[in-house]
C-alpha cells in the first residue's frame, strides 16, 4: 500500500531532486473564487527534510504562496506577492533564500504551471494566462504565447437539443386551470394538464424570459425579460399573434412575483430593492406602491392580493420597527391603508372573492415548548389565522348562533308565503338544473354583473373587526380562496422535525370547522384566475387538481419539452446574467471598488476562446473573484458537472496495512463506551473481528493482495456481507467466517473516533479537571455536537473549545448563549447537594482554538467568543469570510452564484473580520516537525492555558451561609 509521508496533512508539493526534502502548502485554497486574499488560509510553502525530520516555513508573505515546483537547485512556485498582486511565477533558492519575480503580468493570474527541462535541458514552465497558455523559458527569462490549434469540428459548439424539462424554474397556472405556465431553459412555456403537448412560446438562446403569468382573461402573457440588456417587464398575446414588447424601462435591477389583477388591467411586481410597483397596461403607466424597508420577506409573506373588483391591493411590510404590518392600496384613488396596528407580525394578506373578507396570517400563540436537557425553551407554532369583515356590516364568519322559536303569523299569508315559496323552490330546482347542464346564460351574467360590484372597505374599526380563524395554531405558508369562499392554506411542520408541509381547506360555513387534506406533502400551491383549480407543487411533480376535495390530480405533462440551444448565445447570456446578477444583488453597490463594467468587458473577451460549458464556468469563477470577497462562490451547471457510472464502496470502519502478502487489519474506529451511536461493523456485540486480524475473503473470494483492499467491497455499500478472517494470512481451517453490514461512509466514525481521541487526551492531560468540545461547524451538525458534548462536561473546572477547520453555517448567536451562563446564585436544600443557577451553565475557565480552515460562522464562534470576554483564542487567524449569502437568482442552465449580501461590521462603525480573520491571543503555528508522530502542538497549548488559568482564576463556589435565625422581627440587614 502507499506509504504516508510524515507530514500531517498537505496539498501542492515537490520533491528535491535527491528526494530528501519535501516542499509543500499545508492546505490549498488555489480553487477559491477570491483573488488578493491575506486571510488566515493563506498558504505558505513549508520546508521538511524527510531523514532528519525538521522542518521551516521558507515564505512568508502574507498573501498567497502556492503550486512549488522543484527544477535543478531552484524552486519555482506562484505568488501574488508583486506590485499588481496577481499570481505569477517566482523563484526561491534554497542555499541563498533569494526570491525573485519571473514574470510580471498584470491583467490575469498565472495558472495550473507546469515543468519541464525543454529542449535545452535549463527548464520550461507551461502555465495558463487568461484563456491562452504560455511559457516561461528559464534558461533566458523569456515568455511567449502558445498558438494551440486542435483540427477538427467543434461539436460542443453546434446547436443541439435539451429537454427543457429538467430546468424548470418558475411554475403558474393558466385562468381556468386548463394548462401550466414555467419558465424552463430561459423560454416561457405552457404545459397541458392532462392531455397534449407542451409549448414554448420564446425559443430564445440568448435572451432568459423569468417567471410567466397569464392574464385572468386569458388574452395575454407577461413575464420577465434580459432581452434589452435589463430584467424588464414584459408583454405578449397568448395567442402567440402578436410580438411581445418590453413594457418598463427601469434599467438595471432584478424584478419578480407578477401578479395580475382580476380584470386584467394592472400588474403588480416586485424589484429587488423591496418595492412593490405596479403597472397600468391601460394608461402605460408604472407606480411605486410601497417600499419595504428590511427587505427580508418573500412574495409569500408579503401576500400580494388583489380584491374581486381590482380596485384594492393588500400586501405586507415589516416596518422599521421590525413588525410585519397588513397594508391595503387603493388603486383608484392612489391611497394606502394600513390595516393591522403593529405590535404582532401580520403576513400574507388575501381577498375573498365576494369582497367580504380579509385573511392574514399573525404571530398571536404562545406555548412554549421546554428543553429536556436544560433550562432553554422554543415558541413554535405561534401564528393564527385571521379573517377581518370588510365593512362593519359583514357578519362575523364564525360567530356564535343560538336556535329560536319563530312566532307564527297569520294563516293567509301564510299560504301565500307558502305558495310563494313552493314557486321559489321550483325556479331554483330549474335553476340549478340549467347551471349543472351550462344552460343558464341570465344566471352568468348575474354572477358576472356581481363580481363587478365595487368592493367597499371600512377601514375605521377595521383592526378591531379581526377575529381568529377557529382551527389550530401552527406555522403556515400561503393562504388562498377557492371559488366556493373556502379558505386553503398550508401548514407547515416545526423546523428541525423532518415532516412535510401539507394544504389544508377550511370550508367557513363547517360549524365543526375541520380541516381538510388536500394534499399530504406538498409546500406550494397557485390557484386559478376562477379558483377552480390549483397548481400543486412538492411531494413528487407538479400537477392540476381541483381546489377542492378529491382526486389528487395527475402531473402536468412535461414529456416533449425539447428545444435547440445554441452554446455560444447561451453562455454569453449566462456569462452576463452572473454579472447582472452579483452587480443587483452584492451587498456593496460600489462593488468594493473595482470597475465592474470593465471586469466584464475583460472576461467576456475570454468567451470566444471557450469551447464547452467547463470553459464558461471557468470564466465566470475568474470574474467573480475580482470583488476579493469570501462566500462569492459558482456552482457548475449539470453539463459542467460530467460524471459517469459510479459504483458504491462498502466501508468496514478500519484501516489496514499490507503485511505478508495480505491485508491486515491495523486498527478498528469507534467513538467512547458511551457513544452507542459510534459503532462500526466490526466493533458491534458478537462480531469476532480484532485489531491484527487479517482479511482474507468478501463472500468467498479471496482478497487480491495486488489491489486495494476496497476493491473487494466495490457495489456492497449498506450491504450485508460474510467477509472470512484469520489470525494468519492464510485461508487454512483456522480461518472464520463473519457476518456484518458495511457501511456506506467511515466519515461519522472516524471523526467520532477522532474527537474521542482527543477528549481522552486532554482528560488523561489535566486529571480530568478539563473539558474537551469540537464543534465541526455551526450549521446542525455543530449545533448538535456542541449540545452532545457540553452538557456532559459541564462540572468540569475548565473547558478547551475547538473549533479548528469549523465550516461555518449559521450565525452562532445560540452557540455562545450556551457557553455564557455565568452562575448566578444558588438554592439551598435539605437532602443533597445545593442547586447552581442557572443549572446548564458551565462556570470555570475556556479558551478556543482556531485556524485557517475555520471560517464563516467559523469566524464569528470565536470573535463572538471574545466579544464576551470567554477566555483566549489559541492557534492561527481564522479564514476572514463574515460577508454573507442569502439567497438570489439562479442561471438558465441549473448554474447559480452565491452572492455575498450582507457584511459583518463592528460596534465602532468599522468593518472587520472580512479578509483578514480572527487573530488568536496565543499564536500556536502547526509546525509539521512537532506533528510528525501525531503531536498536536495547539491542542497542548490548550491545555497548558487552562491549567495555568485554573491555577490563577478557578472558580470558587460560595459557602453555604449559616442557617438563618427568622425568630424575632424580620430579617437581618446582613441578608438583605
Amino acid at each position: 500500500m502507499p506509504e504516508r509521508l510524515p507530514v500531517p496533512y498537505g496539498a501542492f508539493a515537490t520533491l528535491s531532486p535527491d528526494g530528501r526534502q519535501l516542499l509543500y502548502t499545508p492546505h490549498t485554497r488555489d480553487f477559491r473564487t477570491w483573488k488578493r486574499y491575506m486571510g488566515g488560509m493563506a498558504t505558505d510553502l513549508w520546508l521538511v527534510d524527510l531523514e532528519k525530520k525538521t522542518s521551516r516555513r521558507v515564505t512568508d508573505w502574507q498573501g498567497t504562496d502556492t503550486q512549488p515546483m522543484w527544477y535543478g537547485d531552484r524552486v519555482y512556485y506562484l505568488s501574488d506577492a508583486g506590485p499588481a498582486h496577481r499570481l505569477n511565477v517566482w523563484s526561491w533558492d534554497p542555499a541563498s533564500g533569494e526570491r525573485r519575480q519571473l514574470t510580471h503580468f498584470t491583467d490575469d493570474d498565472v495558472r495550473f504551471p507546469g515543468i519541464g527541462p525543454g529542449p535545452d535541458g535549463k527548464g520550461r514552465i507551461v502555465f495558463q494566462l487568461g484563456s491562452g497558455l504560455h511559457v516561461l523559458d528559464l534558461g533566458s527569462g523569456q515568455v511567449r504565447g502558445i498558438d494551440v490549434t486542435i483540427p477538427g469540428d467543434r461539436p460542443t459548439l453546434m446547436p443541439r437539443p435539451v429537454d427543457a424539462s429538467k430546468f424548470i424554474q418558475s411554475w403558474d397556472i393558466s385562468p381556468s386551470g386548463a394548462r401550466a405556465i414555467v419558465s424552463a431553459r430561459g423560454d416561457a412555456w405552457t404545459l397541458p394538464a392532462k392531455h397534449g403537448t407542451p409549448r414554448n412560446l420564446t425559443r430564445t438562446s440568448g435572451v432568459a424570459e423569468r417567471e410567466p403569468s397569464w392574464s385572468p382573461d386569458g388574452k395575454w402573457i407577461a413575464w420577465f425579460s434580459d432581452a434589452s440588456g435589463e430584467v424588464e417587464l414584459w408583454l405578449a398575446p397568448a395567442d402567440g399573434k402578436g410580438k411581445p414588447r418590453q413594457v418598463t424601462h427601469l434599467g438595471p435591477g432584478f424584478r419578480s412575483d407578477a401578479r395580475w389583477s382580476p380584470d386584467s388591467r394592472y400588474i403588480a411586481f416586485l424589484d429587488k430593492t423591496g418595492a412593490i410597483l405596479l403597472w397600468d397596461t391601460k394608461e402605460e403607466e408604472l407606480r411605486t406602491i410601497a417600499k419595504d424597508p428590511w427587505n427580508l420577506s418573500g412574495p409569500i409573506d408579503k401576500g400580494l392580493s388583489w380584491s374581486p373588483d381590482s380596485r384594492w391591493f393588500a400586501y405586507s411590510l415589516q416596518e422599521e420597527d421590525g413588525v410585519h404590518v397588513v397594508h391595503v392600496y387603493d388603486v383608484r384613488e392612489g391611497k394606502d391603508h394600513r390595516v393591522t396596528r403593529g405590535f404582532f407580525d401580520a403576513v400574507a394578506p388575501v381577498f375573498d372573492r365576494e369582497g367580504k373578507y380579509l385573511f392574514y396570517r399573525r404571530t398571536l400563540h404562545f406555548s412554549p415548548w421546554y428543553s429536556s436537557l436544560d433550562t432553554t425553551f422554543i415558541y413554535p407554532r405561534t401564528e393564527r389565522l385571521i379573517a377581518v369583515p370588510l365593512r362593519a356590516d359583514v357578519p362575523d364568519p364564525f360567530a356564535p348562533k343560538s336556535d329560536e322559536e319563530k312566532p307564527k303569523k297569520d294563516e293567509g299569508r301564510k299560504d301565500e308565503k307558502g305558495d310563494k315559496d313552493k314557486k321559489g323552490k321550483e325556479r331554483g330546482k330549474k335553476r340549478a338544473k340549467k347551471e349543472k347542464d351550462g344552460e343558464d346564460d341570465g344566471d352568468k351574467k348575474n354572477k358576472k354583473e356581481e363580481k363587478k360590484k365595487d368592493v367597499e372597505i371600512e377601514f375605521d374599526g377595521i383592526a378591531e373587526r379581526a377575529v381568529i380563524v377557529p382551527v389550530p395554531p401552527g406555522d403556515f405558508g400561503i393562504l388562498g380562496v377557492n371559488d366556493k369562499g373556502n379558505l386553503l392554506y398550508v401548514r407547515q411542520p416545526v423546523r428541525g422535525q423532518g415532516e412535510p408541509s401539507k394544504i389544508v381547506l377550511l370550508d367557513l360555513g363547517d360549524e365543526k370547522h375541520e380541516e381538510k387534506v388536500l394534499e399530504k406533502k406538498a409546500s406550494v400551491f397557485v390557484l386559478s384566475a376562477d379558483g377552480r383549480k390549483m397548481l400543486v407543487l412538492g411531494g413528487g411533480p407538479a400537477r392540476i387538481r381541483d381546489a377542492a376535495p378529491g382526486k389528487e390530480g395527475k402531473p402536468v405533462v412535461t414529456d416533449g419539452m425539447i428545444t435547440r440551444i445554441d452554446p455560444r448565445a447561451e453562455w454569453r447570456e449566462v456569462f452576463l446574467d452572473a454579472w447582472r446578477i452579483m452587480r443587483d444583488f452584492f451587498y456593496d453597490p460600489h462593488m468594493h471598488g473595482v470597475d465592474w463594467n470593465a471586469v466584464r468587458k475583460h472576461y467576456e473577451a475570454m468567451l470566444e476562446d471557450c469551447v464547452s460549458r467547463r470553459d464558461v464556468g471557468y470564466v465566470i469563477r475568474e470574474m467573480i473573484a475580482e470583488l476579493n470577497v469570501g462566500h462569492a462562490y459558482y456552482f457548475p451547471a449539470p453539463e459542467e458537472r460530467g460524471g459517469g457510472h459510479e459504483l458504491s464502496v462498502g466501508m468496514l470502519g478500519c484501516d489496514f496495512e499490507l503485511v505478508d502478502g495480505a491485508y491486515r487489519i491495523s486498527r478498528i474506529y469507534e467513538g467512547a463506551s458511551w457513544d452507542a451511536d459510534a459503532r462500526g461493523p466490526l466493533s458491534r456485540p458478537g462480531v469476532d473481528v480484532h485489531e491484527g486480524d487479517w482479511l482474507l475473503a468478501v463472500n468467498g473470494a479471496p482478497v487480491d493482495p495486488a489491489q486495494a483492499p476496497w476493491a473487494a467491497f466495490v457495489g456492497l455499500a449498506g450491504k450485508t456481507v460474510t467477509i472470512t478472517v484469520s489470525k494468519k494470512p492464510v485461508l487454512d481451517e483456522d480461518a472464520r467466517d463473519v457476518t456484518v453490514k458495511l457501511l456506506g461512509s467511515e466519515g461519522e466514525l472516524r471523526f467520532r473516533a477522532w474527537v474521542e481521541h482527543n477528549r481522552r487526551y486532554v482528560e488523561e492531560r489535566t486529571g480530568g479537571r478539563v473539558g474537551y468540545v469540537y464543534v465541526p461547524n455551526t450549521g446542525i451538525q455543530g449545533q448538535n455536537e456542541l449540545v452532545r458534548q457540553f452538557y456532559p462536561q459541564i462540572r468540569k473546572p475548565a473547558l478547551v473549545i475547538d473549533e479548528r477547520w469549523n465550516g461555518g453555517g449559521q450565525i452562532p448567536t445560540r452557540f455562545i448563549e450556551i457557553l455564557d451562563r455565568p452562575v448566578i446564585n444558588y438554592w439551598a436544600r435539605r437532602d443533597g447537594m445545593d442547586w447552581p443557577w442557572p443549572p446548564d451553565g458551565h462556570t470555570g475557565p475556556k479558551c478556543m482554538l482556531i485556524n485557517g480552515l475555520a471560517g464563516s460562522g467559523g469566524d464569528a464562534f470565536p470573535a463572538y467568543f471574545r466579544k464576551r470576554g470567554l477566555g483566549k483564542l489559541i492557534g492561527t487567524r481564522t479564514w476572514g469570510g463574515l460577508v454573507g449569502i442569502s439567497g438570489n437568482p439562479g442561471m438558465i442552465d441549473g448554474s447559480r452564484l452565491a452572492v455575498p449580501r450582507f457584511a459583518y461590521y463592528d460596534l465602532d462603525g468599522t468593518w472587520g473580520i472580512e479578509g483578514h480573520g480572527v487573530d488568536p491571543d496565543i499564536e500556536v503555528i502547526d509546525d509539521p516537525a512537532k506533528m510528525m508522530d501525531g503531536s498536536d502542538p495547539q491542542l497542548d497549548a490548550a491545555i497548558e492555558e487552562m491549567l495555568k488559568e485554573l491555577e490563577a482564576h478557578p472558580f470558587v463556589p460560595p459557602g453555604r451561609p449559616p442557617y438563618p435565625d427568622r425568630s424575632g422581627m424580620g430579617v437581618p440587614e446582613k441578608d438583605w
